[in-house]
């Protein structure tokens, strides 16, 4: 099955993707029921909240798939990780990468849908896109394994983790994430393709999905990468996300940037500004096969409001240890 959003009369509506189109359900069927529910129970709230004729897809006013109340935002993709390391200022991978996988926590606020338009954020010269692939929880849960995750990851979505790469180079090494690198926009969509049919595209214990990435309709010159060469499958992901907190229904779990799935890695190995930085009018296509296609235009933005420098020698208040440092 494969579970989207649009836009009905102006409001938000559920909807599934078939042959005639994108079947709109009944006001009351949300994403998170649907989410949660079997495969059997799924096709049974389907049956029973159609409502309206289908909707043409082309041209459908789809939104994000899913609104999640948390983004987790990983990275498995060795090669990308390669790429990356002048960005984080580091000449060889830091060991705790190979131990765990790590992730920091995207802005779910900042979730838009297929088509809309991402505005180049304040003070970015120098923007870019992520081709990744991501999977929705459905079912709750705390303290999984992996083999018990796999029940819990209702389906699958492409993500676009947009990226200010001059706002991030200063502050990545402080060690508190990308700041306002990555605060501004995460696109979803177009759709959640259900686990069970993603089944067929499964080797071993990794899904093994085509990806590529597209700039003003032209495949990247490096070509895509497959899902299969993630360092971690989904199900570890989620077992570990799950370690001493519940995952939710509706929550996504990113896998971070595809090899050659952004223009970073370009400039990091090719010593050159080329493919450039994304500029308005640009639009950026991520493919992923089984799943379809996402697009978004790049439009302007504004210019920053400043901020002041931090304010550095104020008084302070005397504390036990500085008693003892005169003692």
């Amino acid at each position: 099955m494969r579970i989207a959003r649009l836009q009905v009369d102006g409001d938000p509506r559920v909807g599934v993707v078939e042959d005639e189109g994108l079947q709109p359900l009944t006001a009351d069927t949300t994403v998170e029921r649907l989410l949660a529910a079997s495969p059997e129970e799924r096709a049974e709230i389907v049956d029973n909240s159609r409502e309206g004729d289908p909707v043409p897809l082309s041209g459908a006013p789809l939104l994000a798939p899913v609104q999640p109340s948390a983004l987790r935002d990983f990275l498995v993709f060795e090669e990308h990780l390669e790429g990356s390391l002048g960005l984080l200022g580091a000449q060889e991978p830091h060991p705790a990468w190979f131990g765990q996988p790590l992730f920091y926590f995207s802005n779910a606020n900042a979730v838009v849908g297929p088509d809309a338009p991402i505005e180049v954020p304040p003070g970015c010269r120098k923007l870019d896109f992520e081709l990744e692939l991501a999977a929705v929880i459905g079912k709750p849960g705390k303290d999984l394994s992996p083999d018990q995750a796999a029940e819990h990851i209702a389906g699958y979505t492409i993500f676009n983790d947009w990226s200010a790469r001059d706002l991030m180079g200063p502050v990545i090494g402080f060690g508190m994430g990308p700041v306002k690198g990555k605060d501004f926009a995460n696109t979803l969509g177009p759709w959640i393709v259900t686990a069970d049919e993603l089944e067929p595209y499964r080797q071993g214990d990794r899904l093994a999905l085509e990806m590529h990435a597209e700039l003003n309709g032209v495949p990247l010159p490096a070509g895509g990468d497959s899902s299969a060469n993630m360092s971690w499958s989904f199900e570890e992901l989620v077992a570990y996300a799950s370690r001493g907190v519940e995952l939710r229904t509706g929550e996504v779990l990113a896998s971070g940037t595809s090899g050659a799935g952004c223009l970073l890695e370009y400039w990091a190995r090719l010593g050159v500004e080329e493919p450039p930085p994304l500029q308005p009018g640009d639009m950026v296509t991520l493919v992923v096969e089984g799943i379809g296609s996402v697009s978004n235009r790049i439009v302007p933005g504004v210019e920053p409001i400043p901020v002041p420098t931090a304010r550095v020698g104020l008084p302070r208040r005397d504390r036990p240890w500085t008693r003892g440092a005169h003692a």
